[in-house]
């Protein structure tokens, strides 16, 4: 059975690296995709970091498939170039961007069985997102992307509403420059907690105390060139206890520091990752330590007026304390009424695992924290994604299932795979007539293909050389390596305006605008739900989308 032309798009929320990883996959397999983005532009969370900020993880392995980092970046990539990348990666591959579109509740529109055969809810799709201005989006399948460190996590210290000293989480936290000079008190050894501490101290603070609750495992983050990454991507599917004692020599690399209040950690390594514990890559703190610039304490377990009280019994009396206490997904409000949730708010089925089955066509992606490093995860995650997104929804679409679902879906793929090298939008898929029924536009991707796609998604390679033209360099990437080419990366013309659809900066209204940079001939804009505050709506009927 085809797909009918008039279903919902896939809605992907969160546009950050495993949003527009997934999205750029899922439009690789013919799937219209919108993404949704509560910021101005790509990447929110990643632009609200400190201005210090690099990768902990190599230019290779944070690179998503279809395009590299530029070699320009460095090794060790920049916040501000990483940043870049995202936005470069948007216009890349021509996600439709809705920037400014907060989802606050995800609903079902039907329970499941109850889909209507004649078109009801199959072509309405099945989930309704609430945004905010009022907005109601329809959507054939979602894919929850907003990323594990979401939402900052600040213990609920005794007196902490009554100090009166500067209290800030990291995420508030942007240069040493403002704190030059001051008394600081950094609460947290995770690689954030280190790496601030260690700014702080080069930066010329008054004084850098970091108050420790469990010791962190420290490594350096290379050795002879060879990046601690890259040690552990060897080791993650090894047994724990076997991992932990190979990472015993690894860590004697690193200076004891007991002596200064910074003792070796009792459990093994891996044991550690498996508490969510990532190791610290030292880029800076062990010497701090050892030059007593940073001075270990012990855990904070309260405030009272403007001190703050140690778990050792003292008490010291910072002028600003930094919580760099981690982070956490937030995902209550959006999905903790559907019973996909842990006691922890994490999604009970993440990635390709999914969907759980009182929540079919919701999917979760970017939520763990692998010992190899979560935007390589994220990379080889977002392929095999979109892969069971589009088999899914295709079989949720069509009434089919099993062999016959998957073939059908390969020969979509086949379609969109042709529509790109003649230079179409793969959206918009060929139609095809036959005994199943009228040309129509359906999704691409079944398994008889899927192997090949997601390997040309992993190593970003073409699928046939000369498929489609290379992105037009940019003052960002000008003289660095040149992006492959083929139909992973298909090009963007000269002078495309960034408020057009499918670019970055587009605005709310163009949330399910379709097609490609600059819109298709033959696609015209879709109706949004206008905002309730938006005076242009004063009969309360949808305005097309601007077409730039």
């Amino acid at each position: 059975m085809p797909i009918p032309a008039t279903t919902s798009p896939v809605h992907v929320i969160g546009g950050g690296p495993s949003g527009l990883a997934t999205a750029a996959a899922l439009v690789r397999r013919g799937i219209r995709t919108v993404v949704l983005e509560r910021g101005a532009e790509p990447g929110t969370s990643w632009r609200n970091h400190w201005d210090g900020l690099r990768l902990h993880t190599t230019r290779r392995w944070s690179s998503l498939p279809g395009l590299p980092i530029p070699r320009s970046a460095g090794r060790w990539v920049p916040r501000d170039e990483y940043v870049a990348y995202l936005e470069r990666y948007a216009r890349a591959h021509r996600l439709e961007l809705a920037c400014g579109v907060e989802v606050s509740r995800i609903e079902p529109l039907a329970e499941p069985g109850d889909a209507d055969d004649s078109g009801g809810v199959r072509d309405g799709g099945r989930w309704l997102l609430r945004a905010n201005g009022g907005r109601e989006l329809r959507a054939a399948a979602v894919v929850v992307a907003t990323g594990a460190n979401r939402v900052p996590r600040i213990p609920a210290w005794p007196g902490l509403d009554g100090f009166t000293g500067e209290f800030l989480h990291a995420s508030g936290y942007r240069t040493a420059d403002t704190l030059t000079g001051r008394d600081v008190l950094v609460v947290g050894t995770g690689n954030s907690g280190a790496e601030i501490a260690a700014e702080l101290a080069a930066a010329g603070a008054g004084r850098v105390r970091l108050a420790v609750r469990t010791p962190p495992h420290i490594v350096r983050r290379s050795t002879l060139g060879w990046p601690a990454q890259a040690s552990a991507v060897l080791c993650r599917r090894l047994p724990v206890g076997v991992v932990d004692r190979l990472a015993v020599p690894m860590t004697r690399l690193v200076p004891n520091l007991t002596r200064y209040g910074l003792p070796r950690p009792e459990s093994g390594l891996y044991s550690r990752v498996r508490e969510g514990a990532i190791p610290v890559q030292d880029v800076g703190l062990v010497r701090a330590v050892r030059r007593r610039l940073v001075e270990p304490v012990a855990a904070v377990t309260g405030f009272e007026g403007d001190r703050v009280l140690l778990a050792d019994g003292g008490s010291i009396t910072p002028e600003v304390v930094i919580a760099a206490t981690g982070w956490q997904p937030g995902l209550e409000p959006l999905v903790g009424h559907l019973g996909v949730l842990d006691d922890a708010g994490r999604p009970l089925a993440e990635g390709p695992e999914g969907p759980l089955p009182q929540a079919p066509g919701l999917w979760f992606t970017g939520y763990t924290h692998p010992i190899s490093g979560m935007l390589r995860e994220i990379a080889r995650q977002a392929p095999r994604v979109a892969s069971a997104v589009t088999r899914e929804l295709y079989e949720h679409r069509s009434g089919e299932s099993g062999r016959r679902a998957r073939r059908a879906a390969a020969r979509a793929a086949r379609d969109a795979r042709a529509a790109v090298a003649a230079g179409a939008d793969p959206r918009v898929i060929p139609a095809r007539t036959g005994a199943s029924g009228p040309a129509v536009e359906g999704p691409a991707g079944g398994s008889d293909a899927e192997d090949a796609r997601d390997a040309e998604d992993r190593k970003g390679a073409p699928g046939a050389p000369g498929d489609a033209p290379a992105p037009v360099p940019t003052a960002r990437n000008e003289g660095s390596d040149p992006p492959p080419t083929g139909p992973d990366t298909p090009a963007v013309p000269d002078g495309d305006s960034v408020t057009g659809p499918g670019s970055v900066g587009t605005p709310v209204e163009q949330a399910t605008a379709p097609g490609p940079v600059g819109g298709a001939p033959d696609t015209p804009p879709a109706a949004v739900p206008p905002a309730a505050d938006d005076p242009a709506a004063e009969d309360g009927r949808p305005r097309p989308a601007p077409t730039g």
